[in-house]
Formats: C-alpha cells, structure tokens, sequence
C-alpha cells in the first residue's frame, strides 16, 4: 500500500506597503542609481526647504536595506554618505539574512534639531522583519546619511 504524500505547507506572507503612486516599484540596482560625482545633487527638499520628502527618504532606506542584506553594492549610494557612515557601512558588511529582497515600509521621521533627520523604517525579510534606524545631517545643501542601524 503507498504512502499518502503530504500536502505542502502553507505560510501567511507578511502584507508589504503599498508602493507610492508616483514611484515605479523596482528593485536591485535600479531603485536607486548612483551619480556620477562632477553632477551630484541633493537630495529633494520638501516645501518647507528643511527637510527631504518622503519618498527620497524611502528609497534611500530601501537602498541601504538591499546593501545589508547584501543584494546591492555600497558603492550606489557613496555619495549620499559621509566618509566615516559609509567606512561603517564596508565594515558591516551583510548585517540582513533574507531569504528574498527586502522591503521597507513608510518611514518615521522626525528633526531632533535644524539640520538634522532621524527616520526608522521597517524592513520586511522574510518571516522575521527587522528595524532600520538612519540619521541624515545636511552639508551645505546636501544631505548625507552620518550613522545607521539595524536590530
């Protein structure tokens, strides 16, 4: 008499936000190309002139997610980074496990003083979602990512 085979195994899958209207979903190396240095611009400012919008914040974490889960190379977003931030970040390394790409969620955001933004963001990964904690600081009219991270 055969051995019934066992059915497969269904697991829930973690809902992911919703992407913007006004931003194609994408992944990998195309969510975030890197600049040539001669053309470096700033991040965009919102309306109020002080603070980078949302949607750039995202996408900037998302980036920094793919890079420690290691799906990315760090050298996509070394110009939005300070020198030290971005030595940090080679030193890391892959901090992420995941079994798929990553995907952040809306970020939190707050201005602990002019000049300066804290966001934290959660990543989905898989069956464990993990915390990313980043502090941008402005440089003349840029905005560089200064520390970050992960839990």
């Amino acid at each position: 008499m055969p051995q019934p085979i066992p059915l497969p195994r269904l697991v829930p899958v973690p809902p992911a936000d919703p992407p913007y209207d006004e931003q194609p979903r994408t992944t990998g190396s195309l969510a975030l190309a890197p600049q040539p240095v001669r053309e470096r611009r700033p991040l965009a400012i919102g309306t109020s002139g002080s603070i980078p919008n949302e949607r750039r914040l995202r996408g900037l974490g998302q980036a920094l997610a793919e890079i420690l889960a290691g799906r990315r190379p760090p050298e996509t977003i070394q110009d939005r980074m300070s020198e030290r931030a971005y030595t940090e970040l080679i030193r890391a390394g892959k901090m992420i496990e995941t079994p798929r790409a990553p995907m952040v969620g809306v970020p939190h955001v707050q201005s602990p003083r002019p000049g300066a933004v804290e966001m934290c963001l959660l990543v989905h990964c898989g069956p464990r979602s993990r915390a990313l904690a980043i502090r941008l600081e402005k440089f003349g009219a840029q905005w560089l990512i200064t520390d970050f991270e992960t839990a």
